[in-house]
């Protein structure tokens, strides 16, 4: 190797290292039920489990790369440790379909072109040109987070692919090849049979290697081959412990569970081959071994393996969370843990637990608001790993309650129950759009930040007045719904007209300012980034308020429309809030003018 193979070796690391950080990312903010329970069903039991690894991996020919998107989703909270691994168990046999493969032509995987084409180094840029051609071309959020989930696992695959072939010189080194097949001791050819794989990055290519070795020379006998092949399911577990570098504990967890696996699978395979096999002469250790016969015995020693722990499972699992703590529970943890299915025998009881869900959710918007507003006047990094959490809480949120609601209204309920249904299912997705537009103000400061975007005086100021009022707005609509007060949620409607009010007045500033060269393009940009965000957030408020006021109305068919254009021309009591607000946000707006 030269110097030009370590750089690319240095890079390909890299690659790797980012590929597993954005795409665990990505994950994160896809994750939802839906994706959950697929993979629940998919990995429901033991042999589910046990056959989706299978399966996965021997259409990606890369027990590595399974291995690493157990980690992405268990990082991302969508996966369990203990649905990972029979999951991990199937890896292990599926990852040995190349070795079969391989028997039928060349060390470079003559066969299927189909399969080949399923390889990470072929699919890799296929992936990277797939996701960034979503992302140039639409704007809709899923969509973007599909992409970058899809770039994600392309740069990964990329960097993996990177890595190999840095040390591809390696595969057509003489002495390289003589190192691992000049020995006796079975425990130098575990030894070799692991930095084999470590170097390789990739137990398919170490056994193709050994595979071209014994088609070549035509002498490796049994007694090479065995513990070398029991080396290699150890030694492929390096790129799985870089993947798992900086990822949560949980997902740490999936790392040492197969670590686990591959290591007292070895010492028991290396105990039970040379304590029981050899002496009793079960096995030719001095038989020449060919293509196939390697194949087999690999294919083989993986199914044993994997069959033996598959009862296990549950305890395996014990196992690793004793040795790597689980983290603290996270907030998504403690308060989806109320929407428990026990509840659905008493209606009345599970909607209660909805109300608790829905109120945090309220109180994490009137949080992350806050946080997000902050970072204009001061960029905190530390509060944006809490505002990131606080958004995954609002997004799975969304999706956990509402299934949880249908099987809430799937019940008998009353009409004030179903009351309340109603109010909570039409309250969950405006939250998480509130939370939505909070992201986007704190991108807002981020992009500021970056461009090194200043405000004008002005429009600091101007910001400031209606950012009060918009916070104002969050904490009236998360009140009147938490403390269940039809009379705060009257408030809402008028506090919003003035935002709407204030928010055209200072674009209509902003203008003038723009024409005059007191004002930036760039910033003016931000600026209306921000009201836009602004006037939706307080469109939301008033919709959770307008819920909250109809379940304490006796009005049949209530139109929400209808009230708010009757307490508009006709409500006293609209127009007092109206006049309070105005002079509390609206006329201090218009001090600024004079500034």
């Amino acid at each position: 190797m030269d110097l030009a193979h370590i750089l690319h070796l240095i890079g390909g690391i890299g690659l790797f290292l980012y590929g597993m950080k954005y795409m665990g990312s990505s994950l994160e903010r896809l994750a939802g039920a839906r994706l959950e329970k697929t993979l629940e069903k998919l990995t429901g039991n033991r042999f589910k489990g046990l056959c989706f690894g299978v399966l996965v991996t021997g259409a990606i020919q890369s027990s590595s790369a399974t291995t690493i998107m157990l980690i992405g989703f268990v990082n991302a909270g969508i996966m369990k440790l203990a649905q990972t691994i029979p999951v991990l168990l199937g890896a292990n046999i599926g990852t040995t379909v190349t070795g079969q493969i391989l028997r039928l032509g060349d060390v470079n995987g003559g066969g299927s072109a189909i399969l080949g084409m399923l390889k990470p180094s072929s699919f890799a840029p296929l992936m990277i040109g797939i996701g960034a051609f979503i992302m140039l071309m639409s704007k809709k959020k899923k969509a973007n987070d599909v992409a970058s989930i899809l770039l994600g696992f392309g740069i990964l695959f990329f960097g993996m692919t990177t890595m190999e072939t840095a040390l591809d010189p390696l595969k057509s080194s003489e002495s390289f090849h003589e190192a691992f097949t000049t020995f006796t001791n079975p425990l130098i050819g575990l030894a070799l049979g692991i930095l084999l794989a470590m170097i390789l990055q990739s137990s398919s290519a170490a056994v193709g290697i050994i595979q071209a070795v014994a088609a070549a020379t035509g002498n490796i006998t049994m007694a090479v081959i065995a513990p070398m092949v029991i080396g290699i399911s150890i030694g492929k577990l390096f790129p799985v412990f870089l993947a798992s570098i900086g990822t949560k504990k949980e997902a740490q967890q999936v790392a040492l569970s197969q670590l686990f696996i591959s290591a007292v699978g070895g010492i028991l395979g290396m105990l039970v081959l040379y304590f029981i096999i050899v002496p009793l002469n079960l096995i030719n250790m001095d038989a020449v071994m060919n293509r196939g016969n390697i194949a087999d015995f690999n294919t083989g020693y993986n199914i044993i393996v994997s069959l033996f722990f598959l009862p296990w499972c549950a305890l395996i699992a014990k196992v690793v969370k004793t040795i790597r703590k689980d983290s603290k529970p996270s907030k998504i943890d403690q308060e989806l843990a109320m929407l428990d299915v026990i509840f659905l025998k008493t209606p009345s009881v599970a909607l209660e637990q909805c109300r608790k869900v829905i109120n945090g959710m309220g109180t994490t918007v009137i949080e992350n608001y806050g946080i997000a507003m902050d970072m204009h006047e001061d960029f905190n990094e530390k509060e944006v790993e809490l505002l990131n959490e606080n958004e995954r809480f609002l997004d799975k949120s969304e999706t956990v309650l509402n299934d949880y609601m249908v099987k809430v209204n799937a019940c008998q309920l009353r009409p004030d129950e179903q009351k309340l249904a109603t109010e909570i299912l039409h309250s969950v997705m405006d939250f998480e759009r509130m939370g939505d537009h909070c992201i986007k103000l704190y991108d807002v400061a981020e992009y500021n930040r970056g461009a090194k975007i200043e405000f004008s005086p002005i429009a600091k100021k101007e910001l400031s007045i209606l950012s009060e009022a918009v916070g104002e707005i969050i904490k009236t609509t998360v009140g009147s719904l938490t403390m269940d007060l039809p009379d705060m949620a009257k408030k809402v409607e008028p506090l919003r007209d003035v935002i709407q009010i204030m928010s055209e007045k200072i674009r209509e500033r902003h203008v003038h300012r723009l024409q005059s060269g007191h004002c930036t393009v760039q910033s003016g940009i931000s600026l209306v980034e921000c009201l836009t965000s602004f006037e939706r957030i307080s469109a939301y408020c008033s919709n959770v308020a307008l819920h909250v006021i109809e379940r304490h109305s006796n009005i049949e068919g209530f139109d929400m429309h209808a009230y708010t254009r009757d307490i508009k021309a006709n409500s006293e009591e609209y127009k007092k809030f109206h006049t309070e607000y105005e002079d509390k946000y609206d006329k201090v707006l218009d001090e600024t003018k004079a500034m």
